[in-house]
């Protein structure tokens, strides 16, 4: 059954290297990025794991294409950078 829903418009800061990760990985699945993130939004409302082992190994080469060294238990304690700083 088909749902409707209602969007918005959002100005969501992220770590630049989450966001490529997460832009590939909706590219490689042919959706959007805003329906991948509610995708795994939902799944995470549910304690449900949002992705396949299939997806799970997209994630991984991901990651390593653009160098994301992060994990959960770094989530919380960013220091951000100066964006003045970056080239």
């Amino acid at each position: 059954m088909i749902k409707n829903v209602t969007r918005t418009q959002t100005g969501v800061r992220i770590e630049k290297r989450i966001l490529k990760v997460l832009k590939g990985l909706a590219e490689s699945l042919d959706i959007t990025l805003g329906d991948l993130i509610e995708g795994i939004a939902l799944h995470s409302f549910e304690n449900k794991p949002p992705f396949s082992k299939e997806t799970l190994l997209k994630i991984g080469h991901l990651k390593t294409v653009y160098d994301l060294d992060l994990t959960a238990t770094d989530s919380h304690q960013f220091h951000e950078e100066d964006s003045e700083n970056e080239s």
